[in-house]
């Protein structure tokens, strides 16, 4: 195929050429984009309106909440749009912004992780310096580098993978994932990404490295703790945070990593659906189900909320 360059657009993965069965893909991927829009804005909600809430740990979690709405928000409405119109097509800017949006998201979440992973340490191994070290000003200029890093990486990797020429405009994936476009450059002109990729990774790997040395020593002192109530409150907190920081880094390095292939397969697109859509969907179920005072702030939520409509109502008939 000849030089493209740059191509006015993109078509992505289609699931099916039977329309029927690409609506069938459009619900599915609605409910599960309903399911952790509601789960994340539950999380966010509760934290903002709770102020035995307003805690270091549940800022945090709040952040997450937020940066797992926007990585979802980023990719599956296109993806569901194109299924509902039997459509593959998404114009060269859309594809640019949906790959800085969508790595700046899950950047900034991925050093998040590693930031909740040091919050749970110093509250389990240091609690008595917690207040100081995680103080209000500390843990907002925390999460404001955990952004501004995210979006660094969103715009050095756009930069990277955009600056090579395109040889085709057919990505394998239902978004447009860098090493999907990788595929598409006429020659060797990617390696400029391929290096921002590397030492992402390696930062990444770092990062690994630290939480796993952190937990090792947060495990350590949980088993120290005379209450078996205090421990199981431990593990409770830790032990979620750590089977999605898991599943998260292990199927995105192997997604990134693996040998490329010229054709699409069901193992690419398996480990595309389980980095993008089970952490999003999993945060808010285990966050909210394994933490006593989230469970608490969220029934009031929904008794204030049922209160409210119940108010509403009644005034509405009187009239």
């Amino acid at each position: 195929m000849d030089n493209m360059s740059s191509p006015s657009n993109f078509l992505l993965l289609q699931f099916s050429a039977v329309w029927e069965l690409q609506i069938l893909h459009f619900l599915l991927f609605l409910i599960l984009y309903l399911a952790i829009v509601l789960g994340n804005l539950l999380i966010i909600s509760a934290v903002i309106f709770d102020h035995y809430l307003h805690t270091p740990m549940y800022f945090f979690l709040m952040n997450l909440a937020i940066l797992d709405l926007g990585s979802i928000s980023t990719i599956i409405p296109k993806s569901m749009g194109n299924s509902f119109m039997n459509s593959r097509n998404i114009s060269y800017s859309e594809c640019v912004v949906q790959v800085f949006c969508f790595i700046s998201f899950v950047e900034s979440d991925f050093f998040l992780l590693t930031v909740m992973a040091y919050d749970r340490y110093v509250a389990i191994c240091h609690p008595l310096h917690y207040g100081i070290l995680m103080n209000r000003q500390a843990c907002a200029q925390i999460v404001l580098c955990v952004w501004l890093m995210g979006i660094f990486n969103g715009a050095m990797h756009t930069t990277g993978t955009f600056a090579i020429p395109f040889c085709s405009n057919v990505v394998n994936q239902f978004y447009c994932e860098i090493p999907q476009l990788l595929k598409l450059s006429c020659s060797d002109s990617y390696q400029p990404e391929l290096t921002i990729l590397v030492i992402n990774i390696m930062i990444e790997g770092a990062c690994f490295v630290f939480i796993i040395i952190t937990y090792v020593l947060i495990f350590t002192a949980i088993l120290k703790i005379p209450s078996v109530h205090g421990r199981q409150k431990a593990f409770a907190t830790c032990l979620p945070h750590l089977t999605v920081f898991s599943i998260f880094i292990f199927t995105g390095w192997f997604a990134y990593l693996k040998p490329p292939s010229n054709t699409s397969s069901s193992w690419d697109l398996a480990l595309t659906m389980i980095y993008t859509f089970v952490p999003p969907l999993l945060n808010p179920v285990i966050y909210s189900m394994r933490n006593k005072e989230l469970t608490v702030a969220l029934t009031k939520l929904f008794l204030s909320a049922c209160s409210s409509t119940e108010t509403y109502f009644n005034v509405f008939v009187s009239q």
